[in-house]
């Protein structure tokens, strides 16, 4: 005779395992597989609050750089005109990456990986490149960016090795 007794699980739900009596008349419990359930890409809380921390500071050094330097005038001029500072390096710098759109195809590259391959380091990535781009004129591409990284949050978590 088989009776079912309640047991918990790993995950902390109930589940009903077969108990039946052995030989010697001992109760013992036959191994019931439970289908698994996949877990879902969800940074931890740390990990957010410094997904958090990365996105702001890559939108207030987006946004520092496209107010207070590309286009404020006399920056622009005085970058324009030769002027060897970190900002007008830094200035340079971003005038040519946004020449190339290199920040909606970063942000689309690693939002793109994260899809297929759920990992912190590649939301990190994409993250900064799609504030990057939003604020730095390549909205169409960090824009598609933003709609993989809300995707990837609905894909399963990599399986553990």
């Amino acid at each position: 005779m088989r009776r079912f007794i309640p047991r918990q699980r790993a995950d902390g739900g109930s589940g009903l395992g077969p108990v039946s009596r052995g030989l010697c008349g001992k109760r013992t419990r036959r191994i019931v597989r439970q289908p698994m359930q996949s877990q879902l890409f969800r940074p931890t809380a740390r990990q957010t609050n410094w997904l958090l921390l990365l996105t702001l500071l890559s939108l207030g050094e987006a946004l520092y750089l496209r107010y207070l330097a590309i286009e404020y005038a006399q920056v622009s001029l005085a970058c324009q005109a030769g002027l060897d500072t970190w900002l007008c390096a830094t200035f340079r710098l971003v005038i040519v990456l946004f020449n190339y759109s290199a920040f909606g195809w970063i942000a689309l590259g690693a939002a793109l990986l994260n899809l297929l391959r759920p990992s912190i380091l590649l939301v990190a990535v994409a993250l900064a490149a799609t504030a990057f781009g939003l604020v730095l004129h390549n909205a169409n591409l960090a824009g598609v960016a933003a709609a993989l990284l809300m995707l990837s949050l609905a894909r399963p978590a990599p399986a553990a090795e």
